[in-house]
C-alpha cells in the first residue's frame, strides 16, 4: 500500500463524512439563523428557545435524509472492503 493510496483513502473518507453530515449541519444552521432573527426581533433571550427547535429540525432532517445517508455510507464501506485485496497485494 503506497502513501498515495493512503492519502487518497483518507481524502475519500473525509469527503464522505462531509457529504453525509452536510444535511444536518445545514438544517441546524438555518434553524439557528431563523431563531436568532426571531429572538432579535422580539428581544427574547431564552437559551432553550434556540435549542429545542434545532433538535426537532435535526430529527426531522435525519428521518428524511437518513436512507440516503445510510446508502452513501454503505456504498463507501462496500467499495472499501472490496478494494482490500488490491491494497494488500
Amino acid at each position: 500500500m503506497t502513501p498515495t493510496a493512503v492519502v487518497e483513502l483518507g481524502r475519500q473518507a473525509i469527503e464522505i463524512t462531509l457529504l453525509v453530515s452536510a444535511p444536518l449541519f445545514i438544517a441546524a444552521l438555518v434553524t439557528g439563523l431563523v431563531v436568532s432573527i426571531f429572538q432579535a426581533a422580539t428581544q427574547i433571550n431564552e437559551m432553550t428557545l434556540s435549542f429545542v427547535p434545532k433538535i426537532v429540525v435535526m430529527f426531522v432532517t435525519l428521518v428524511v435524509a437518513g436512507p440516503w445517508m445510510i446508502t452513501t455510507l454503505t456504498d463507501f464501506m462496500r467499495r472499501l472492503f472490496e478494494s482490500i485485496p488490491a491494497m494488500i497485494g
